[in-house]
């Protein structure tokens, strides 16, 4: 009976068709079977994203895994500063590159005071921006202190940082003149509101 060999080719993957900026691989092999990693460096002086000199990267069937990028430690800043009822619209890395950028979003009903977008400069974030509330108009302290919303369309319940209510006494009652004014200002979530008594008529 003739003998049959059965021959298994495995996939492999070279050295040579691994680039990585700014850092090479630290192990003399030139040839990796599927599923082994090869160890690489960064250059003096650079690291990776995840602020790391060294890593791996492992022999896929499609070739390398992502290969990382070695980046200049030199003027790098750290993970973008948090910001109060917001947060950057990206997942953030715990090193970035001089001139890396992102950008900040605020929570639902917060209002975005200053850039959205900051920058690594000289090892520093630019100033972040505030994420500012939002004021609501509270039917229940307008009842409580005699008030209602002068407007006379649809009636707003959120007023952003900056913007104008204003209010007229109910019927029957009048502004006193140590109230706060019938006109006021959403300042972050924080809104004044006027307070009108009860007019006295004499028979």
């Amino acid at each position: 009976a003739d003998t049959y060999w059965s021959v298994s080719c495995m996939k492999t993957c070279s050295k040579s068709s691994i680039d990585i900026e700014n850092g090479f691989i630290s192990e003399s092999q030139y040839t990796y079977a599927l599923n082994k990693q090869a160890k690489y460096q960064c250059k003096l002086g650079y690291i990776t994203a995840d602020g790391e000199t060294s890593g791996s990267i492992t022999c896929r069937k499609n070739g390398w895994s992502a290969q990382p990028t070695c980046i200049n430690s030199t003027g790098k800043c750290g993970t973008p500063p948090p910001i109060d009822n917001g947060d950057t619209t990206s997942f953030p890395l715990s090193v970035y590159a001089p001139d890396s950028s992102v950008e900040y979003q605020c929570q639902k009903l917060y209002q975005l005071e200053g850039n959205k977008r900051i920058t690594c400069r000289n090892g520093q974030w630019s100033d972040p921006p505030k994420c500012l509330r939002a004021c609501v108009i509270s039917p229940e302290i307008m009842e409580k202190q005699n008030i209602i919303v002068k407007w006379k369309a649809e009636q707003k319940l959120y007023l952003r940082t900056g913007e104008p209510a204003e209010f007229v006494c109910r019927s029957g009652y009048y502004l006193p003149s140590n109230s706060h004014p019938l006109r006021t200002t959403c300042q972050d979530g924080k809104l004044e509101y006027p307070t009108c008594v009860k007019r006295l008529y004499r028979s």
